[in-house]
């Protein structure tokens, strides 16, 4: 399971609507027989991928899957009709598939006799697809708020500069926790005045093969020379200040993971909707004194009504001047 894990968690597959998924086929014996992953939307599942490079050695053999096979089709057919054809013997599963539509692959392997074992290693294997499991049991996207701030709180200087307040490490940083995403969405204020790219870039700050979604939230105008339209990817305007609104339509177009890096506007907009459901803060050894607000108004009048969070993690990103606090936060108890 710990091997079909790591495939599942195969960097560079497009993220989207479906999970992440890995599956290793053991012989009677025990030994590898074959293993398969899925590589995103319209490609063949992880148990199709195995059974294909087992051939007929696939039959009497153990599948271990890091989700519970589907059973329903989409734009391929259901995984346990592919394991019963190849005659498989057994199947061990560790998520339970949360998906209504997909979900009662382990009825259907029983029926047709085969012994199923669920639930070897569910927790790590939720954490592997923590924002899709999220998306699917609540029907919008998983949003993580990223912003970075000075230590006196301010995001941007009092003449609206901000780059950079972040060291490079943190930048890069950010880049890689990026890709973990489907959606990257700021506010139309945002892109008038930052002009931001808006994309994932490697090591040597060039764009990735797959990106995720560029999304500007707003009811300005968005200019056709804004370099949110240039580049690798789709980019998409969404004239709404609704944010409920907007992650039901990303959500309808199969989204599942926003970015949020937009303003303090937007960014008090979906914490007042109750719509951020994870905070990474990059805190910068420095001071402003002035300047805009990492977050805009909460509406918040005494001490009593504060939104508290529970500290995950914590982690310096770069060294001397250059480091930076990545703080990763959920959401508490009285949020």
């Amino acid at each position: 399971m710990r091997r079909a894990l790591t495939l599942a968690a195969t960097p560079g597959v497009p993220l989207g609507p479906n999970p992440r998924v890995g599956c290793v086929l053991l012989g009677a014996d025990g030994a590898e027989i074959a293993e398969g992953f899925h590589r995103g939307a319209g490609t063949a599942h992880a148990e199709v991928a195995a059974l294909a490079e087992a051939g007929d050695a696939a039959r009497g053999a153990t599948a271990v899957v890091s989700l519970e096979p589907c059973n329903h089709t989409g734009l391929t057919g259901p995984c346990t009709e592919a394991l019963v054809a190849a005659g498989v013997r057994r199947v061990v599963f560790a998520q339970r598939d949360p998906n209504p539509v997909a979900a009662g692959g382990a009825e259907a392997l029983r029926a047709a006799g085969i012994d199923v074992e669920a639930g070897v290693m569910e927790p790590v294997a939720k954490g592997v697809n923590k924002a899709w499991t999220f998306a699917v049991e609540h029907n919008r996207p998983f949003v993580t708020w990223k912003f970075a701030a000075t230590l006196d709180g301010r995001s941007a200087a009092a003449d609206g500069t901000s780059h950079w307040i972040s060291g490079t490490d943190a930048r890069r940083d950010t880049h890689a926790l990026r890709a973990e995403c489907d959606v990257l969405l700021v506010g139309t204020g945002t892109v008038l005045v930052d002009d931001p790219q808006l994309n994932v870039r490697d090591e040597v700050d060039q764009p990735v093969e797959h990106q995720p979604l560029r999304v500007v939230m707003g009811e300005r105008e968005v200019p056709a020379d804004r370099r949110i339209h240039q580049g690798p990817g789709e980019a998409q305007h969404l004239a709404t200040r609704d944010p409920a609104h907007a992650l039901a339509e990303l959500y309808a177009a199969g989204r599942r993971h926003v970015w949020l890096e937009g303003g303090p506007t937007l960014a008090a907009a979906f914490l007042r909707a109750g719509l951020v459901d994870e905070v990474v803060a990059y805190v910068a050894p420095t001071f402003l004194g002035a300047g805009a607000p990492a977050v805009g108004d909460l509406g918040i009048t005494t001490i009593t009504d504060q939104l508290r969070w529970h500290l995950k993690r914590a982690a310096v990103i770069g060294t001397g001047a250059d480091a930076t606090v990545r703080l990763t936060l959920t959401p508490g108890g009285d949020h």
